[in-house]
């Protein structure tokens, strides 16, 4: 029943269970593991680290095998300081042609029983299946080399500090490594030796090429007001959100811009009263979502806050699961085809695109704009790279 993959590429076939490791054929009864990845994807597997909200092995290790745990940590750590000293690419070996597989046994054994004691003390959480789509996806990206170019980015080497923050990233991994459980919401952030592609300067992304033809860029125009805007139950304008605010909620005529600021200054201000409409009702949604202690966010995230934050925290993570929702759709509809998707920044889906396929994009832009919440404007650009991306009409 329970299990560990040796390594979590597809292409390296190997499996424990049982007290035995597995490389020719893989045993049948595979159910239960520690997190999702490598060749093993069967969709009634279920995992422990979803189960236990992304907490550590260390963190869910039982009492009575922590010193055993961390001893083992320490001789695995070692093993892989010495193969980073090698300078060895992680991305082209699999783990256990590199470990003594005696070693690797007994870590899985101590593995097993961690995922064992998991299942039998947590509770599955609601969005448990949504978190397995999305583990799924994220794991899919870290494995897409990214196609990193700088050849025609001279100019972002004129300046000293350019050039080193240049180099800084060159120097990084060429893949997207997403941490799911990053922050209390549920937005994403990069894992430690990730490329950069959620804090890098925003003029350094010229250096990101599609694989295929295009880079098409999607996101929600006004995606935060739009979530709330839903979750007050008012039905979804077909204009732009800040222009539609700018007439309805304030009596004097106003530019786009600064309606953007005062809205959003009033939006996560508890105690201002710049605004007042009923439109945007923040006590009906707090009423609704808020019990005083925890926000139950429509995607089944539970999630403990102040009163202060607690609408901050409803609207951004109900924002970043609907994105995510529509990514693992997209990424679905996308399967067997030379497009896919490249990226995730924020509330931002960059797919890379090839040419002959450019026909599907009405398709995806309806996918992306038909949420769990409504149907929210799409903003749809496209370029030959990730920072020059014009308005694209669809």
């Amino acid at each position: 029943m329970y299990f560990q993959t040796l390594d979590d590429k597809t292409e390296c076939v190997g499996v424990y269970k049982d007290g035995r490791l597995h490389f020719d054929d893989v045993p049948a009864g595979l159910e239960r593991t520690w997190r999702p990845g490598g060749f093993v994807n069967d969709k009634d597997i279920e995992y422990a680290w979803l189960i236990c909200g992304g907490q550590s092995l260390e963190e869910t290790c039982p009492d009575d095998m922590i010193e055993e745990y961390r001893a083992n940590i320490r001789k695995m750590n070692a093993f892989y300081k010495s193969f980073k000293i090698a300078k060895i690419d992680f991305n082209e070996h699999c783990i256990f042609d590199l470990m003594p597989h005696d070693s690797l046994v007994e870590f899985c054994e101590i593995k097993n029983k961690i995922t064992q004691h998991v299942f039998e003390n947590y509770e599955k959480p609601e969005n448990y299946t949504f978190m397995v789509d999305v583990a799924r996806l994220v794991y899919k990206i870290r494995y897409q080399n990214l196609n990193i170019d700088a050849s025609d980015c001279k100019s972002l080497f004129v300046h000293t500090n350019n050039r080193i923050g240049m180099q800084k990233v060159l120097d990084l991994s060429q893949y997207i490594d997403y941490n799911i459980y990053g922050t209390v919401t549920g937005r994403l952030t990069t894992c430690r030796d990730s490329f950069p592609i959620l804090t890098m300067k925003k003029d350094f992304r010229r250096i990101l090429k599609p694989h295929n033809d295009w880079f098409v860029s999607l996101d929600y125009n006004g995606a935060e007001v739009r979530t709330l805007l839903s979750l007050t139950g008012e039905k979804q304008p077909e204009s732009d959100i800040h222009d539609w605010n700018s007439f309805h909620l304030f009596e004097q005529e106003i530019t786009r811009e600064e309606c953007k600021t005062r809205f959003f200054a009033w939006l996560y201000d508890p105690n201002s009263t710049d605004i007042a409409t009923g439109i945007y009702d923040k006590q009906s949604v707090l009423k609704d979502w808020y019990d005083g202690t925890t926000i139950k966010t429509p995607f089944g995230r539970a999630i403990e806050v102040d009163e202060r934050r607690a609408l901050n925290y409803l609207i951004q993570s109900t924002t970043s699961d609907i994105v995510l929702e529509r990514a693992v759709e997209i990424d679905k509809f996308l399967e067997g085809k030379k497009s896919f998707i490249s990226h995730i920044v924020h509330d931002e889906l960059v797919l890379d695109v090839a040419d002959e396929e450019r026909h599907l994009l009405p398709e995806i832009k309806e996918l992306f704009a038909n949420n769990k919440l409504d149907k929210f404007m799409v903003n749809v650009m496209a370029g030959k790279n990730y920072y020059d991306l014009g308005d694209l009409n669809i």
